[in-house]
């Protein structure tokens, strides 16, 4: 299935009329699929692959916002830091050190999301609810200079089940609630994807990771 841009078009402006961020989810795609996107408007992608993303990155415009959407194992924090626009999935307080650490050796400040568990399959990753209000307050004696926590990102339940995706994304909505304030200073709210983007809108997403209904269903790398 090639890129659909009609499709893309109608759902670039109706999310841009809510306010909400398309980020193009373009794991395993060709870098034509990703330029035919990008010369209709859209600048903000996602990969989830390090290699892939790190040459991506370097054969792609300049002005292309990354986002990192994958599980980032700290090892590999410093061939992104450079570049990378958001990091979605921060999900310990070890990578968050590294990330800090990384981001002093760039002289950059980078963006990232803690990433909470709201699913109950145990492959997701993230803070659950203790966790993600202990790493919070311990924040500002840590003096993490080079990192901003710009928000919160989390993943539903792979399930047909639209309440139970709705109750999850609530869920999560109401962490980002608590901490949406001027003392914490986060904005974004990741969530939502192709199979579930509308109930995530409804529930409070501003920022949305779509990619096989525009790019079509991805390849797998073994």
């Amino acid at each position: 299935m090639a890129v659909n841009s009609e499709l893309y078009l109608t759902l670039a402006d109706e999310l841009k009329q809510k306010n909400v961020v398309l980020v193009a989810v373009s794991k395993t795609k060709p870098i034509e699929d990703i330029l035919e996107l990008y010369h209709l408007g859209q600048r903000d992608f996602g990969e989830n692959y390090i290699q892939e993303l790190s040459e991506k990155q370097k054969e792609l415009p300049a002005d292309i916002r990354w986002h990192f959407i994958g599980h980032l194992q700290t090892n590999k924090v410093k061939v992104i830091a450079p570049f990378i626009h958001l990091i979605h999935g921060v999900d310990s307080l070890k990578l968050l050190l590294e990330i800090n650490k990384q981001g002093l050796k760039n002289n950059r400040i980078i963006d990232c999301l803690l990433q909470v568990h709201i699913a109950q399959e145990e492959t997701k990753f993230g803070f659950n609810e203790d966790e993600l209000d202990t790493t919070i307050n311990q924040l500002p004696d840590m003096q993490l200079n080079n990192v901003k926590i710009s928000g919160l990102m989390g993943m539903a339940s792979f399930t047909e089940d639209q309440e139970k995706i709705k109750d999850e994304f609530h869920y999560l909505k109401s962490f980002f609630d608590k901490y949406a304030q001027p003392l914490y200073s986060m904005q974004t709210l990741s969530m939502g994807m192709s199979s579930d983007y509308k109930i995530a809108i409804d529930e409070g997403s501003n920022m949305v990771r779509i990619g096989s209904l525009l790019f079509g269903e991805r390849a797998y790398i073994k």
